[in-house]
């Protein structure tokens, strides 16, 4: 049986998205606007309630495409309050529009997102070494840096703590357990 992050051993959804995406450095700004938008959406929830309405979400905001998402308009925000397979909260949804427009000008400014990103660290990813699940931060200084300066272009409901989350999600920050699996063993 494979040893996972904690964190991961809750249900099938879970275990899928730890085993084939979490820590896997993503370069893909589409990919890396659709794991924004999920890391927004998901403050204040749990990462299971997220991942069980993915689908949804991805069928609703148009997969994820910012350059669609970036024009909705009030009928649009109202389909997407109804629709009860997604995160039905108007702040979020708001949120989501405005960022979109913010990713796009980011992408204008340093010709990608995920320029702009990876910028933070240099293009390396920061190897974390826990043995226990409790020793992860929640945010660090790195994330406060990066939510400041999202804050200051316009981003909402992207929080330091977010941002952690978002950077162990998109591969920056590598805190797999150190007996997890997918733990990349240096010597």
């Amino acid at each position: 049986m494979k040893k996972r992050c904690q964190w991961a051993n809750t249900n099938e959804l879970e275990k899928e998205y730890h085993d084939n995406e979490w820590g896997i450095p993503v370069y893909d700004d589409n990919k890396l606007f659709e794991l924004l938008v999920l890391e927004s959406m998901q403050a204040g929830l749990s990462w299971s309630t997220i991942l069980a309405k993915r689908e949804s979400m991805r069928f609703a905001f148009d997969d994820f495409n910012y350059m669609i998402i970036k024009d909705y308009n009030e009928a649009k925000k109202e389909t997407l309050l109804n629709d009860s397979g997604i995160i039905r909260n108007k702040l979020k949804v708001n949120a989501t529009i405005s960022n979109a427009k913010a990713f796009i000008i980011i992408q204008e400014e340093y010709k990608s997102f995920s320029n702009y990103i990876w910028g933070f660290t240099n293009n390396e990813v920061l190897v974390n070494h826990w043995e226990n699940i409790e020793d992860v931060p929640a945010s660090t200084e790195l994330s406060d840096k990066i939510s400041k300066d999202l804050k200051k272009r316009g981003f909402k409901f992207l929080g330091t703590t977010t941002i952690y989350a978002y950077l162990q999600a998109i591969g920056i920050v590598d805190d797999h357990m150190e007996y997890c699996f997918k733990k990349e063993k240096t010597l």
